[in-house]
């Protein structure tokens, strides 16, 4: 009976923090709630052997101080958090089923021996590790950059012998984000760009920095994995690929692909309510289960990781971001320095809704911007459950350091060849097609 009165007295205790709950707390001109996301950030960096409890420990720790203080975006006390996961639960579903779901995937590529013989058509000295990176960046271009950044992590586990460099894993990442920057399919932000009604063609602009940043990132990381260790050379010329693997992965990726451009094109309304897309990963690789076995043996391990990535997506949208500074071309740079610790989802939301910044300037930005700390995006999260030895910061930025110096010199680029064209009128002329396209059927 002690049991169910305690239980009975913290229920009824959580349904009085709606008349505890008022003013955010301040650390000086700071809401306590950037504190304790910093502190968990911070805990990640320095303890990352254990970097799954302490981004529940984060998460844990901003839900109660939003229960007892400040409340939620969507009201306070249990009624704000009810209505806070309401809004987030597709996303963070959605974001589940596809890292599980593309763990599998990554090992049917990797069994599919595609990478096994791939040493013989890449050149056989540093040039091949800057190869395997440009294609990363394609296939980022039209995949998810999750799955881009997997499937480079494969290869990568094969050309080097399982060896693989930190700073050459910043690179995949890099090369992962730098693909997915400038295409509307290729990553989550410019997606949501499209979607608000910003033109393919803005978007296409940030590849004029994305290939700069991919070619010192390319440059620098292959020559670190070269010296670290060599690509196989001569290795398994006889292996055979397994061309029924191949066909789930492609299978996999069109459920993916196509899933996601019906959904956001059609029937955009619903991407809140249900996570159309994971979903649509995992009925692929359940329909493909006669051919080939899935290896759901790195499914505990990745759930792990998920987990902890999950943790930090939540405290993320539980941050009291609710302005930016004026668009321009220094707010934009600032925001991929930015989306290196924060998610780059609800910044590109807060973007969208104010307006007026140029969009392949920012597309770029918090695109490759997250690429500068192993858990700034999501494609540097999936390839951390691949090589665990990446969850290190201190070890990221100090063999990653051509991540940022990429960053710096792509915006530059881009900014000096073309320059800062905020579109101020992408909604006007979004409701104006909307328009004429209602009335071209009536």
């Amino acid at each position: 009976m002690s049991r169910i009165h305690c239980c009975a007295g913290m229920f009824l205790f959580l349904f009085s923090l709606p008349a505890l709950a008022g003013e955010p707390l301040m650390l000086g001109p700071i809401p306590l709630d950037f504190v304790l996301f910093g502190l968990t950030l911070l805990g990640v960096a320095l303890f990352h052997q254990h970097t799954l409890y302490v981004g529940l420990g984060g998460m844990v720790s901003i839900t109660l101080y939003k229960l007892l203080f400040s409340g939620f975006k969507s009201g306070e006390g249990l009624a704000g958090l009810g209505g806070h996961f309401a809004h987030e639960w597709s996303i963070l579903a959605n974001l589940f089923c596809l890292l599980m779901g593309f763990a599998l995937l990554s090992r049917h590529f990797e069994k599919s021996h595609v990478p096994v013989i791939l040493p013989k058509y890449l050149p056989d000295d540093w040039k091949g590790g800057f190869v395997m990176l440009v294609m990363v960046f394609v296939l980022s271009s039209f995949l998810d950059n999750i799955a881009a950044a997997l499937i480079g992590g494969a290869m990568a586990h094969q050309l080097f012998r399982g060896k693989v460099h930190v700073g050459y894993l910043a690179a995949i990442v890099a090369a992962a984000n730098a693909g997915g920057a400038g295409s509307v399919v290729g990553d989550t932000t410019t997606t949501m760009m499209w979607i608000d009604g910003v033109s393919p063609l803005i978007v296409f602009d940030a590849y004029v920095a994305a290939v700069v940043a991919l070619c010192i990132t390319a440059y620098f990381g292959a020559k670190q994995q070269h010296a670290y260790s060599p690509i196989i050379k001569n290795a398994h010329q006889h292996t055979k690929v397994d061309k029924a693997r191949i066909g789930i992965v492609a299978l996999i990726l069109v459920f993916a692909i196509v899933t996601n451009v019906v959904v956001n094109i059609e029937f955009n309304a619903l991407a809140d309510v249900f996570p159309f897309t994971g979903m649509a990963v995992w009925v692929a690789i359940l329909i493909s289960i006669p051919l080939r076995r899935p290896d759901w043996e790195v499914l505990p391990e990745t759930f792990k990781g998920s987990i902890f990535l999950l943790s930090l997506v939540v405290c993320a949208s539980m941050m009291p971001v609710e302005t930016l500074p004026p668009a321009s071309a220094l707010t934009a740079l600032g925001m991929g320095f930015v989306s290196a610790v924060f998610d780059n989802i609800p910044l590109t939301a807060l973007a969208l809704k104010q307006g007026g910044y140029d969009w392949g300037v920012l597309a770029y930005a918090v695109g490759f911007g997250g690429s500068m700390v192993w858990f700034g995006s999501s494609a540097g999260v999936a390839l951390s459950n691949m090589y665990p030895e990446a969850r290190s910061v201190k070890n990221w930025l100090r063999h990653g350091w051509h991540v940022a110096v990429a960053y710096v010199v792509g915006f530059s680029v881009l900014f000096f060849t073309l320059g800062w064209h905020p579109d101020t009128a992408h909604k006007s002329a979004a409701a104006e097609t909307m328009k004429a396209t209602s009335q071209s059927h009536e």
